[in-house]
């Protein structure tokens, strides 16, 4: 994104605007930037439980 945005290409707004508007200018149902930390994670975290499920113990189970 960093050599994208400095040889100008991609200038769009994404912090401190209305994320409605984002999300309709842009035509995508998740921000880039939200995209791309998940994406992050999903590859690079090596802790367990970064998506922790709260309640029942049996129901989350179930959900498993």
């Amino acid at each position: 994104m960093r050599r994208v945005r400095r040889k100008g290409g991609h200038k769009e707004k994404v912090f401190g605007c209305d994320l409605l508007e984002h999300l309709s200018a842009s035509s995508q149902e998740i921000p880039l930037v939200l995209r791309c930390c998940s994406e992050f994670v999903e590859t690079h975290g090596i802790v367990d439980g970064i998506y922790r499920l709260s309640g029942v113990s049996s129901n989350i189970q179930k959900l498993r």
